[in-house]
């Protein structure tokens, strides 16, 4: 069906002109102000009316002079355009100049004016596209937060798949891409997607197929509109593909769980988010975890591109083929600070946060961005800065890799200055007002696509420049726009050939399993100072494990709140040069810390990587500069002139890590008689109520330990909070329990191996359970494995 979509211009002067956006823009723009043409701005009655065309006047005649200048404008069109504010312009003065203008002829005016301002935005060239695809949808319901969002149990049912042709005409044509269409296949075979909800379309680079999200939208029946946190096929969002005209509707996936976000590669192969390798998040409610996959644009041979422990969102592909998305990483620290652009290569390897990962204050930068894509032409991107109490959408930059990240706002140019970064400025009770922006689309460092609503009501596509101007170009009275992407073919990236077996084409030529490997040139090679003195001997590597269990602190791993759950790998040699070369686990998360000649961590990672199979990760070293070419070392690093080490297991208790098999024992040998003798602080293994603890862990860990607190706010927690490791101030060496392992505290005699067992615990965040099931068998000392690791 095709709807013809009239524009009416008899609308309020102020929303024509866009009164309030990028008033700095002016200025730079080189407009004239009205002082120095002679006028004094009045902001009352109808002159204020008057002051506001007269902005709207310079605004389209400066936004004239910017797009002559882009290659294929058409400067005759132009010169008519501007001819045709003139008299408008005259008329101003002639309304100025009466003592009492009339109202309604100002505001004809200003409609006038609007009218001509839009038609010079609309002959920007970079607008030569004649469909707009896009979706209709209604914003979730559930709990209102970053990762509910996209449950498809609280999807809305309504809205739809849909392309405005001619959307820069006079009279631009609304079509329903699937209103004829019915699924060719799976579990839907001949059924239309007409009464659930959409989600994150995706075009071919050739232009010529469709990808995007669909949930049957059930549970909103069953459960009567409110939030359901129920999982079944029928609730869940699938990945569709059809062709550009709505044809050959295909299910590609299915399943209890969520799969959306889909994202064409450039081997043509499909990246998407799923909720498949399974896990929850740490600090909520039922939440499972999405993370990147990819699979054949058929939907078959589906495999992990991350193993990161929780979420990641909205894949795209930079201009030099790599992927670049959102990820979330708390590890060992606060819950609210890190949900910033990630890049990694299409097969998922060597996953790299280039800015935002690390503020200083969480107050100092957006706390999320959102929609994240490469800008035509440009090393740069266009991101929104949702809220992690919110949804995807608020305030809308730039972020740009080359600047040198001051862990605030250094790397960001904000497009939309009215419209603060939600949450991050102005607390939680702000999130929704500034939720105004979101799903953009660049065209070029300058001018974007995006949805658009100040009241956060129904969300209308918008064309924008990061100067000050607006225009709108569809919206729905009665459910939201989203996603506006020009329906045309865009150049395709390089393709980057894959590295690792995962793969059914790789592992079909694979001769032996394929192992992975990981190397470090210079560990020394950091953005900060060691300590004096630092030698670095080893490297310890750790697995951070999924959550298996959905309440946060259920179980409560440690004394530090909402935890991960760890496991000790072992160590690896580091050589007198700062290298390291090492057999690595595939598709575990890890993070590393460096370990001095006593054995204990010096600097530790507060975030993940992995490895893939068949993958060689090389890292520069610690925390290198980032903006700083990678240093070639004149010789071959030491490590690398051997075969790659195998991972030395640590201590008994640490894999899996467990406090009463690690310290315990210790305790029981060197302290629990001559604690109970003295009646001094019990250090005994009885099991307390207290989450399971024992006795020993309930006094040491929380005055005597150290630890990184993972919750809301905890960057601001001092000593256990905070947002990179201060090297030498952590773990053993940052806790006082350290100052009672030797003789000083009466004569205690601890063999190098008892010693290490304490200072391992301590440098392992002082947890007390190594996995998320059966803590009372762990409590009594039992082994237990994690299920999902």
């Amino acid at each position: 069906m095709i709807t013809r979509v009239g524009i009416d211009v008899r609308v309020s002067t102020w929303s024509w002109l866009g009164i309030g956006i990028g008033c700095l823009a002016l200025a730079e723009l080189g407009a004239a102000p009205l002082a120095a043409r002679g006028e004094e701005p009045r902001r009352a009655g109808a002159t204020g009316g008057l002051d506001a065309i007269a902005d709207a006047i310079d605004r389209a005649r400066a936004l004239a002079a910017r797009i002559r200048v882009i290659e294929d404008a058409d400067p005759i069109r132009l010169d008519g355009l501007l001819a045709e504010l003139e008299p408008l312009d005259t008329r101003r003065r002639e309304l100025l100049s009466e003592s009492s203008a009339d109202p309604k002829a100002i505001d004809e005016l200003g409609i006038r004016v609007a009218a001509v301002k839009r038609r010079i935005a609309f002959a920007n060239p970079r607008l030569d596209f004649d469909q707009l695809l896009f979706i209709k949808r209604h914003d979730s319901v559930g709990v209102y937060h970053m990762c509910d969002q996209y449950y498809g149990c609280n999807a809305r049912p309504g809205g739809g798949l849909y392309a405005l042709r001619d959307p820069f005409g006079p009279e631009p044509r609304l079509v329903n891409l699937l209103e004829n269409a019915t699924v060719r296949n799976g579990r839907l075979k001949g059924q239309k997607l007409d009464t659930g909800s959409f989600l994150s379309p995706e075009l071919s680079f050739d232009g010529k197929t469709i990808l995007f999200a669909y949930s049957e939208a059930k549970a909103w029946e069953k459960y009567q509109g409110k939030e359901a946190y129920d999982w079944k096929p029928e609730y869940s969002f699938h990945i569709f593909r059809c062709n550009a005209d709505g044809s050959e509707l295909t299910q590609l996936t299915d399943g209890d769980w969520n799969d959306f976000d889909p994202c064409f590669l450039p081997n043509g192969r499909i990246a998407f988010v799923s909720e498949r390798r399974g896990g929850f998040l740490r600090c909520g409610r039922h939440c499972p975890v999405y993370t990147l996959h990819s699979m054949e644009p058929d939907g078959s041979d589906i495999v992990q591109l991350s193993y990161h422990e929780t979420h990641e969102w909205h894949p795209s592909v930079t201009n030099d083929g790599m992927l670049v998305y959102t990820r979330w990483d708390y590890v060992d620290r606060d819950t609210n600070i890190a949900h910033h652009i990630w890049t990694c290569y299409p097969d998922g390897r060597d996953p790299r946060s280039f800015h935002g990962n690390y503020p200083d204050r969480r107050e100092s930068r957006p706390w999320m961005e959102m929609a994240i894509r490469a800008i035509p032409g440009s090393h740069k991107f266009v991101a929104s800065t949702g809220a992690h109490h919110g949804h995807e959408f608020g305030s809308l930059v730039l972020i740009d890799p080359h600047a040198v990240d001051d862990n605030a706002s250094s790397q960001l140019t904000r497009i939309t200055p009215e419209t603060p970064f939600p949450e991050a400025e102005g607390g939680k009770a702000s999130v929704r007002e500034h939720q105004a922006y979101g799903t953009p689309w660049p065209l070029s460092e300058d001018d974007y696509l995006c949805v658009y609503d100040p009241k956060i009501e129904r969300r209308a596509v918008y064309w924008i420049d990061r100067f000050g101007n607006r225009e709108r170009i569809h919206g729905d009275a009665e459910i939201p726009c989203v996603s506006p992407i020009p329906l045309r073919a865009r150049p395709r990236p390089p393709v980057i050939a894959d590295q690792t077996m995962q793969t059914a084409r790789a592992r079909s030529s694979a001769v032996e399993p394929p192992s992975a490997t990981i190397a470090v040139l210079n560990i020394y090679d950091s953005d900060f100072d060691w300590p004096e003195g630092t030698r670095i001997d080893a490297l310890r590597v750790i697995q951070v494990l999924p959550k298996t269990t959905a309440p946060p602190n259920e179980p409560r791993i440690g004394v530090a709140t909402q935890t991960n759950a760890r496991a000790v790998l072992g160590t690896v040699p580091v050589e007198s040069d700062g290298s390291a070369y090492f057999e690595a686990p595939a598709g575990k998360e890890l993070y590393f810390q460096a370990i001095d000649s006593e054995g204990m961590a010096v600097q530790s990672m507060r975030s993940g990587t992995y490895a893939h199979p068949g993958e060689k990760l090389t890292c520069q070293g610690c925390h290198e500069p980032k903006q700083r070419s990678p240093v070639r070392p004149s010789i071959a690093p030491l490590a690398l002139r051997r075969a790659p080490s195998v991972i030395a297991p640590e201590a008994e208790g640490s894999n899996p890590f467990s406090y009463v098999r690690l310290v315990q024992p210790v305790l029981d040998r060197h302290c629990v008689a001559c604690h109970t003798e003295r009646k001094a602080i019990d250090l005994s293994g009885s099991i307390t109520p207290t989450h399971g603890w024992t006795q020993s862990y309930l006094a040491l860990a929380e005055k005597y330990g150290f630890y990184f607190h993972v919750t809301n706010g905890s960057i601001h927690m001092g000593v256990h909070g905070g947002s990179r490791t201060i090297p030498g101030k952590f773990g053993a060496r940052g806790s006082t329990l350290i100052e009672y392992l030797d003789e000083r505290h009466h004569g205690v005699r601890l063999a190098p191996e008892e010693r290490h067992r304490l200072t391992l615990w301590l440098d392992c965040n002082s947890e007390f359970f190594g996995s998320y099931e059966n803590t009372d068998a762990q409590s009594r000392g039992q082994i237990v494995r994690p299920t999902l690791d």
